[in-house]
């Protein structure tokens, strides 16, 4: 069975993904307030929250799906926020997986696995398909190739979402609630795939509701709350022992 590739850790000494005083307004509505966060190299960063406390929005900034109204983001030391950037050369280096699987329905599986590779990256096709068959055998899905999504379960639609969003062996790899839409039988199935990027030394900035798959996953674990940082730290303490009150409230919510 193949082995999967981390995410790529590039020489930058500093963060991977640094964000500095983000603020993100819809309308009146501010979402992010002055948020402050970096993540390292290799490091697994997990977002908890209540709905609407910003952890979607976050991530869709650092992917530039939402430009911020203040504050900087920057990506292995590269002012990403500067509007002269080439964004489409900034989202060529994170790889980005919802919570709903954003398949191309008229591709087969390999298609989509690969799609990136050769049009943005320009890897001719052999190789990228290649690789491709190598992460779908490494998942258990090397059958499905020539398959098209509305043949493939929840789950395996997910899993296959994730290989395609690590094919390209980015910088970042950003999870936004990639179990909320799956029936509770596969959720299993698509975090074993994450732990086994984990394990891989990729670079990962999570928001998830599965609070023990934070304690077990996580290095850090980051509460928002109102699109600000209330608490961080290891998931042993965060979770286990939080010392905010918006913190122990959330939790008593969800744990119960």
């Amino acid at each position: 069975m193949a082995r999967l590739k981390p995410t790529r850790a590039d020489d930058h000494a500093g963060p991977v993904l640094e964000m500095q005083g983000v603020v993100k307004r819809f309308g009146r509505n501010v979402v992010l307030r002055g948020l402050d966060l970096s993540i390292d190299s290799h490091e697994v960063v997990v977002l908890l929250g209540a709905s609407g406390s910003g952890k979607s929005t976050l991530l869709r900034t650092a992917n530039l799906l939402e430009r911020v109204d203040d504050g900087q983001i920057f990506l292995a030391g590269t002012d990403i926020t500067d509007p002269r950037i080439d964004v489409d050369s900034v989202r060529a280096r994170i790889g980005v997986v919802f919570q709903h699987y954003n398949l191309f329905p008229h591709l087969s599986v390999l298609d989509n696995i690969t799609l990136a590779a050769r049009k943005v990256h320009g890897v001719e096709r052999g190789a990228a398909e290649a690789r491709g068959r190598e992460l779908l055998e490494r998942i258990g899905l090397s059958d499905k190739a020539r398959a098209f999504p509305d043949r493939l379960s929840g789950g395996q639609q997910q899993r296959v979402a994730i290989v395609r969003a690590i094919a390209t062996n980015p910088e970042l790899l950003l999870l936004d609630e990639i179990t909320s839409a799956l029936d509770p039988v596969l959720v299993g199935e698509v975090l074993d795939l994450v732990l086994d990027l984990k394990r891989a030394d990729s670079t990962i900035l999570m928001a998830t509701h599965e609070i023990g798959f934070a304690r077990s996953a996580a290095d850090r674990v980051v509460f928002l709350e109102r699109g600000q940082i209330i608490e961080q730290g290891p998931p042993e303490r965060v979770i286990d022992d939080p010392q905010e009150s918006a913190t122990k409230d959330f939790l008593a919510r969800v744990l119960r």
